[in-house]
């Protein structure tokens, strides 16, 4: 199979080496960091979710009106708008962007911030109730007539929409949560089940377990892996940049008074941690300090080295039937401008060759 790439946009520069900066809703820097990723060849763009930040639906909105050809990955947590609305509003999206929405499903990693916004479950309980959620999203983007509900968490009668997404039978769905509350969860519904940057023996353990879910139900189900490529022109120059950025996300912590943290409920942050205890270099090339230092609260692996030492070690991660990698920087937009030069068309290229190898054997 074909690989795809997927990029990342905030509506600010920010990162982990770079204080926030600019309004917090920013249209210029949104137009030129979709336009940027479009042009240097991504499939997609994620547009995180936070409670306390920006809406990644309107921002998606506008960054599709700047760009023609780029889909995007819409971050959604279930739970704080009814499965009706958010089947039509999606779906209403999909439409007005050309077919180009995709969702990443997130049911939420953290007790402290779902409270933010009023949602009170347990970890265990937001995965039974995305299971819920998102069997409704799929039977209301397909079904030609209304119906009724009563489930644990949800109750409507007559629920319908009659807008449908553009795409055919439906918007993709990602799917990202490691526990054993989750695994079940994306097995029934996963279309890509997505996952952190983790070490070659803890991928192959955690796709064989979500193919054997997804098995259960007679389905196939694809994988996306993410990572923080740093590149450089030398595999010394790359190390040293790796250094630089650690010593930089170390400055700004400290300056904003965090603390180190740790996984709080995510299955995926202590996967992370548990890569991270195997040493800071794991494999050939992956980095794992970033994540230590913040608590692997979110993707903050890395791949090290030229973009061709690099594009190698995704390729060992394809031959493990990953074919989504979702890839972004430190340096938020001059990366993924990196990225496009190199990256991702020596990665293209290597994979196409090992497809023309397992044709021909």
């Amino acid at each position: 199979m074909s690989i795809q790439f997927i990029g990342m946009i905030q509506s600010q520069k920010t990162s982990e080496i770079h204080a926030a900066s600019g309004p917090v809703v920013d249209p210029d820097y949104v137009t030129a960091f979709a336009q940027a990723h479009e042009a240097a060849g991504f499939d997609r763009i994620l547009v995180p979710h936070h409670s306390t930040g920006p809406s990644a639906q309107l921002t998606i909105a506008h960054a599709a009106a700047h760009t023609s050809r780029i889909g995007f990955l819409l971050a959604h947590r279930p739970g704080f708008v009814a499965p009706t609305l958010a089947a039509r509003e999606l779906a209403t999206l999909d439409q007005f962007t050309g077919g180009r929405l995709a969702v990443h499903v997130i049911s939420g990693g953290s007790d402290a911030e779902q409270r933010r916004d009023g949602d009170y479950l347990d970890h265990d309980q937001r995965y039974e109730r995305t299971d819920e959620y998102v069997g409704l999203l799929r039977r209301l983007w397909t079904s030609d007539q209304p119906f009724d509900h009563e489930g644990t968490h949800y109750r409507f009668d007559g629920g319908f929409s009659e807008v449908k997404p553009r795409q055919q039978p439906h918007i993709p769905v990602f799917f990202g949560g490691a526990s054993d509350a989750a695994l079940p969860v994306a097995g029934r519904h996963a279309d890509v089940y997505a996952l952190w940057g983790e070490s070659l023996e803890q991928t192959a353990d955690l796709t064989r377990r979500v193919r054997a879910e997804a098995a259960r139900h007679g389905r196939n189900i694809g994988f996306s892996v993410s990572f923080r490529p740093i590149l450089a022109d030398t595999e010394e120059a790359a190390w040293a940049r790796a250094e630089r950025i650690l010593e930089d996300t170390r400055r700004l912590r400290v300056a904003a008074g965090y603390s180190r943290g740790g996984p709080q409920q995510s299955e995926g942050a202590r996967r992370l941690l548990a890569a991270a205890e195997k040493g800071s270099r794991v494999d050939k090339r992956l980095w794992t300090e970033i994540a230590r230092e913040t608590g692997a609260r979110h993707n903050s692996t890395a791949l090290v080295g030229t973009p061709e030492q690099v594009a190698e070690a995704l390729l060992d991660y394809y031959d493990l039937g990953v074919t989504t990698f979702l890839i972004r920087g430190f340096d938020p937009l001059e990366d993924a401008i990196d990225y496009g030069r190199e990256l991702i068309p020596r990665t293209r290229a290597l994979v196409e060759q090992r497809l023309a190898q397992r044709q021909a054997a």
